[in-house]
């Protein structure tokens, strides 16, 4: 399908040309991923990325393909996400017939809560996300509005105003900590060869 471009108050995040954007998540040094035929892709093991700019409030569009040779089933399928204030997970997933647990599948909040439908497409195909994410507020330490996401997974609404239970962990009820009102994005390297591209944000509310 053709990409969605960025609106004119948008922050392109990564245009298909380099990863100046982006860091390690581990050091800070530059990101450690590859770019080739206008995609960002995981380089296994390098590690995860996370956005040089730190956002709140935030409208993202991600566009992500994995490979279209299957490999692996369930979890080993493709398996990558997308971080919201690098806490908070979108999970991306090859799930086009590959059962897995239903809050680990793609478009998950992973750990938390199952998409409304599986909207994937084919292995190998460009897929989207187009994620409206309202950042919690806390006031002395404790949270006084939680964090919530709305999320369209290739144009098909899967979570709607979903409010998180805390951070997204594997087999772990979520929890909140006290963080500051912006922060990174992240984008995970599970081991798999995911495929990313046009990636940007609008910041909200001010």
């Amino acid at each position: 399908p053709a990409t969605v471009p960025p609106p004119s108050d948008a922050v392109v995040l990564f245009d298909g040309a380099d990863l100046s954007g982006w860091r390690s998540a581990r050091d800070g040094r530059p990101a450690a991923w590859k770019v080739e035929g206008g995609a960002m892709v995981v380089e296994s093991r390098t590690g995860d990325i996370v956005s040089a700019e730190s956002f709140g409030d935030v409208q993202l569009h991600i566009e992500w393909a994995t490979p279209a040779a299957v490999s692996g089933d369930g979890q080993g399928r493709g398996n990558s996400g997308v971080f919201l204030m690098e806490r908070y997970e979108i999970q991306v997933l090859d799930s086009f017939q590959n059962p897995t647990y239903p809050d680990g599948q793609a478009a998950a909040i992973y750990g938390q809560t199952p998409p409304l439908v599986n909207a994937s497409r084919r292995p190998g195909d460009w897929q989207a996300f187009d994620i409206v994410f309202i950042a919690p507020r806390f006031a002395q330490g404790v949270v006084i509005s939680p964090a919530r996401v709305t999320v369209h997974h290739n144009g098909v609404l899967v979570q709607h105003d979903v409010a998180l239970m805390g951070a997204t962990a594997h087999r772990v009820v979520g929890v909140y900590e006290p963080h500051p009102p912006a922060a990174p994005l992240k984008l995970q390297d599970h081991g798999n060869p995911v495929r990313f591209r046009n990636i940007w944000v609008r910041r909200l509310g001010g």
